[in-house]
């Protein structure tokens, strides 16, 4: 094996990893923000090191760092601090259908 064929596979793996992030992150977007919020918490701690640090503020999702109680998800996440819901009442739960005959 000689070191084009060693850089040509770290060059495909890394590109293959980025792209299962941006997957994952586009198509799972919740349980995404929770990973990588978890993963940027054990990251960005004291006493690890400048690129680990780096990197756990890159991973930090935007919402966990605008939110006060450290959930990964933001504000609104777990309910506890966003305003209680309107009471429904029956009448707004009901609307009629109205259906109409297709043009052609």
């Amino acid at each position: 094996m000689n070191v084009f064929m060693v850089v040509q596979a770290l060059v495909i793996g890394l590109t293959v990893m980025a792209s299962a992030a941006v997957a994952f992150r586009k198509l799972l977007p919740q349980t995404s923000r929770r990973l990588f919020g978890r993963i940027a918490h054990a990251w960005n701690r004291p006493g690890r090191s400048l690129p680990l640090r780096w990197l756990g503020r890159r991973l930090q999702p935007a919402e966990a760092s605008s939110g006060g109680c450290g959930s990964g998800d933001g504000c609104g996440s777990c309910g506890g601090c966003a305003p209680a819901p309107a009471p429904s009442t029956a009448k707004t739960d009901r609307m009629p259908l109205d259906f109409r005959p297709r043009q052609r």
